[in-house]
């Protein structure tokens, strides 16, 4: 409706045929228009034109906003960085736009001002052109604060989430390395060692100190620990002695082990681990 108003005001320059209720105002037009020179009636429909594109474009220029509004309101902050770079550059765009169309505006009412074909009318409808391109430009001032906003907080966001992730990845870290160590500790308490020989090598590498009327003695002094083999007690449960003949010299308790042969060899059967080795880590067998 407001446009056909603006629509009926501007042709009332050139036809004449107002409904205006001042007929003062509609006695001057005629005057103008009976006095107006060809081209003056021409820079007048000129005028029009310019006047109509103007409402034409402001009218679109609010769906325009309508529309990134909707967008703004339907996401609710949860564009894309390329998606929220987008609604920058339309902000920006219609901003640019809405400066162009208030100079065009200004530039337009100077030269109706210096028109004796000009009308009350036609200033109304400038003054509320006017008035809608400052709401148009108010409003998308307002989004773009909005926008600004919304891309603070998720920096904040983003930041936060990435502390949190670090903070993760440092328990992770920290969790792996007390699981590693753990298992370290773990499989140190179960490393076990056994030696077998003969006495001759047994002697030679100090685990044995046997001497004329003096008793035997094993594992005491700088004996040679490479001599003994390494392993788990979890998982040892035979040992093959490669020999005939196999004696225990350590503290193991008898009850816990066996010693069977099989394929002409002896071979240590542990029949029970957690007192196999409770009194000692070292086992020392002696096959000759």
């Amino acid at each position: 409706m407001k446009k056909l108003a603006i629509i009926c005001a501007i042709s009332a320059l050139v036809l004449g045929a107002c409904n205006s209720k001042e007929k003062e105002e509609e006695a001057r037009q005629r005057e103008a228009l009976a006095a107006a020179t060809t081209q003056q009636l021409q820079e007048a429909v000129s005028d029009r034109d310019q006047l109509l594109s103007l409402v034409t474009e402001i009218s679109g220029g609010m769906e325009q906003i309508k529309q990134l509004e909707n967008i703004l309101t339907v996401n609710a902050g949860q564009e894309t960085t390329s998606q929220r770079e987008q609604i920058r550059q339309d902000i920006a765009a219609i901003q640019k736009t809405l400066q162009e169309r208030r100079e065009r505006l200004a530039e337009l009412e100077k030269k109706l001002s210096n028109s004796s074909l000009t009308n009350s009318k036609l200033n109304s409808t400038i003054a509320a052109l006017r008035s809608q391109i400052d709401a148009q430009t108010q409003e998308i001032a307002t989004l773009r604060t909005n926008l600004d906003e919304a891309t603070a907080k998720i920096g904040e966001l983003d930041a936060t989430v990435e502390d949190l992730n670090e903070a993760v990845t440092r328990v992770n870290a920290a969790k792996d390395s007390t699981e590693i160590r753990n298992n370290e500790l773990t499989n140190e308490l179960n490393m076990c060692f056994y030696a077998i020989g003969s006495k001759k090598e047994l002697k030679e590498n100090k685990i044995l100190e046997t001497g004329f009327l003096r008793k035997s003695k094993l594992l005491k002094g700088d004996f040679d620990r490479d001599f003994f083999t390494i392993a788990d007690k979890r998982t040892l449960t035979t040992i093959d002695l490669n020999s005939d003949k196999a004696k225990v010299l350590t503290n193991q308790p008898a009850d816990s082990y066996t010693i069977t042969e099989a394929n002409g060899h002896k071979v240590l059967r542990i029949t029970n681990p957690a007192t196999f080795w409770s009194l000692s880590n070292y086992l020392v067998v002696q096959i000759d």
